[in-house]
């Protein structure tokens, strides 16, 4: 597993990363979630062994990140924040350099190669230099470096940072294929990425721990838990709809937006009110281009947890 025990770094006064202590264990992808500054990367370089801890420990499967470096670092794929590479290599050349680092060879070498590329799609790209790549490519050959040679640990900073929306899925469901036989943490700020993966999120500020809960956990937290969505097909109907609405005696509060005619009823706590509402929508006769329910709303839980 990862295991991080009252992880530690200061800069003079400053504690960038404060007290820090969770685990992960296989097949668990940890989304490790924070603000810009608040210690997420300074956490990934400790783990991965760039920067050294002030205080605290690290282990990547029982080798401790310090006393045992270069077996810590063998059991870890790494793609660190801006995925450098040398720009004047081909990506072919680079591949082979990290092929060459990470003692591989044989038929072993040749599958796990053939796999990165295939999976990562470079086989175009291949004889270009890294410096002429889109910042697309540039990830992926970051995150092909990252799991050349079939590591049990993954750290991944900002995995799908700069692909676009095709790409990002694609990526994603290399993570969710190789998360049944890996260690996976993936640090990022989109939380789009914690529900298309993560089966557990942490949430650091300040260089502090403030929430460790499943993507659900995080979500039953917001006010729009249970909450329910209705958009009218005809605007005419919003003003008796709102007033319809706002009088059912488990409805807390109202939110209404007259640009799309929409109408979001929070519920108060622990009723369920989609019935209700469904009942007065075929009561009343609105005539509805959409009703859902919602599990929450994971933006609004992180800004009041790192605010």
């Amino acid at each position: 597993m990862i295991k991080t025990e009252h992880l530690t770094k200061r800069y003079g006064a400053l504690a960038v990363v404060d007290d820090v202590t969770f685990q992960v264990a296989p097949g668990e992808v940890l989304g490790f979630l924070g603000p810009n500054g608040a210690g997420k990367t300074t956490t990934m370089r400790m783990l991965a062994g760039f920067v050294t801890p002030t205080a605290g420990a690290a282990s990547i499967c029982g080798h401790d990140v310090e006393r045992e470096p270069l077996a810590a670092k063998a059991a870890l794929g790494y793609l660190p924040e801006g995925a450098p590479g040398y720009g004047e290599m081909t990506v072919r050349a680079f591949l082979i350099f990290i092929a060459d680092l990470r003692a591989l060879a044989g038929e072993r070498r040749r599958a796990r190669l053939a796999h990165v590329i295939e999976h990562l799609q470079l086989g175009s790209v291949l004889d270009q230099t890294i410096e002429t790549l889109s910042k697309g490519f540039r990830r992926r050959v970051g995150l092909a470096q990252a799991i050349l040679h079939d590591p049990p640990v993954l750290i991944l900073d900002e995995p799908t940072d700069g692909l676009d929306p095709n790409q990002k899925h694609e990526v994603r469901t290399l993570i969710n294929d190789m998360a049944r036989d890996k260690i996976i943490v993936i640090s990022t700020h989109i939380l789009e990425e914690v529900d298309a993966v993560c089966t557990r999120a942490v949430i650091i500020a300040r260089g502090r721990i403030v929430a460790d809960d499943t993507p659900a956990g995080l979500a039953a937290r917001s006010r729009y838990h249970n909450a329910v969505s209705m958009q009218l097909e005809d605007p005419a109907q919003l003003t008796a709809a709102r007033a319809a609405v706002a009088a059912l005696p488990a409805v807390s509060a109202l939110e209404v937006s007259e640009r799309d005619a929409r109408l979001t009823a929070l519920p108060r706590a622990g009723a369920t009110i989609l019935p209700a509402l469904s009942e007065l929508a075929a009561r009343q006769g609105l005539k509805l281009k959409e009703l859902h329910l919602e599990s929450g709303r994971l933006d609004e839980v992180f800004r009041n947890i790192t605010a």
